[in-house]
Parts: structure tokens; sequence; C-alpha cells
């Protein structure tokens, strides 16, 4: 599994300092530790042990709406890999999509995640790679990044559609993207011009 962190504002390079609104003192495992002298680290559990850390355990698969934000936020501020951060976030972005018409609130916290996400891989590439090295050459495909690009397009927020586009790109995705984005923003640019100038 590689390294652990205590939370995920404990990861360097972030500028995330926690989860707002979260007593992480209050919650059940954030003081667990794992044994870890079995060469990965095992988990206690009411059962036994695990190696599902328990950032990675925290958000029920059919959790929706105000339970489900809320149990990313508390996932984010338990012990977990910089990958169980990415997960949880990154499936807490498409539950969030998919339940976007019924559920008040979901499209601003799927933005929040979705890039708590890319900053998360900025921070952590090998968290979203196959390599385990810190300078990995094959990555994963992520959902989470597309998916706030692709709501900011249909808002017409091109400009920040682009960017994370880019920023997604140092991941090798994206860039078929990036480049219709920059036309989008090239044409509308020349519009506006066009338009100006015939005033």
């Amino acid at each position: 599994m590689g390294a652990w962190f205590e939370r995920m504002a404990a990861v360097p390079g972030l500028a995330f300092a926690g989860s707002p609104g979260v007593m992480r003192e209050a919650l059940p495992g954030a003081g667990v530790r794992p044994d870890e002298s079995y060469g990965s680290p095992m988990w206690p559990t009411a059962e036994g042990s695990t190696s599902a850390t328990p950032a990675s355990r925290h958000v029920p698969f059919d959790a929706r709406g105000a339970e489900l934000i809320a149990r990313v936020w508390e996932a984010l501020e338990l012990p977990g890999s910089a990958r169980d951060y990415h997960f949880v976030l990154q499936s807490a972005v498409d539950r969030l999509w998919s339940t976007r018409r019924a559920e008040p609130g979901a499209l601003a916290a799927l933005e929040v995640f979705a890039l708590l996400d890319l900053e998360l891989m900025e921070a952590t590439p090998h968290a979203v790679s196959f390599d385990t090295t810190d300078a990995p050459a094959a990555f994963v495909r992520v959902s989470s990044v597309p998916r706030l690009i692709g709501l900011l397009e249909r808002e017409g927020a091109f400009t920040e559609a682009l960017e994370l586009a880019r920023r997604l790109a140092r991941f090798g995705q994206g860039e078929d993207v990036a480049a219709r984005l920059s036309e989008k923003a090239q044409a509308l640019v020349a519009e506006a011009a066009a338009q100006g100038g015939s005033s």
C-alpha cells in the first residue's frame, strides 16, 4: 500500500488544511494505528485486522446526498494512503454526478471534491499511477476532474475548464479536451472582438 498518513491534510504539498466542521478526535478510527510488522500495514478491526485503512472503509457504498458529503469529509480526517483519499474523492464525485438532479448541493460538493482530488494528484502523482515511484510514467484514468471540466464547459466557463484540462494533461489525459477548449475560447475572443468592432 505504501506510505499512510494520519489524515489527508498531512500529505506533503497540499494546501488543504482539514475538513470543515469535522471533529477529528470524535471519529472512530482517527487514533487507530496499524501493525506494520507484516511488511504492509494491517489495521485492527472488531473482527481482527485488515489491509484496508480507516479512510478507505469509512464511506458506505449506499451513502447519498448530505450523508455522502459528510462521510467524505470525515474520511479525509482518518488514517489512509494518498491513493485511498483519491478513491474516496473520485467515488464521491461519481456518486454526486449521478444524483445531481435530485440532490441540492451535489454540484457544489462535486466541484470542491474534484478540485481537492486534482490537488492531491499534483502533490502525490503515484496515488493515480500504476508505478510506485515518485516520478511515475503510467497513470490510471481519472473520472473526477473530467466530470468537473465537463460541468464547467456546459456552464460556459471555458477559461476555468481549460485551466483544469491543462493541469490534468500532466497525467496523460485531458490533452484533447484542452485543445478543444482552447479553440472554443479563441473563437469566443474572436467573436467578441468582431462584435466590438462592428458596434
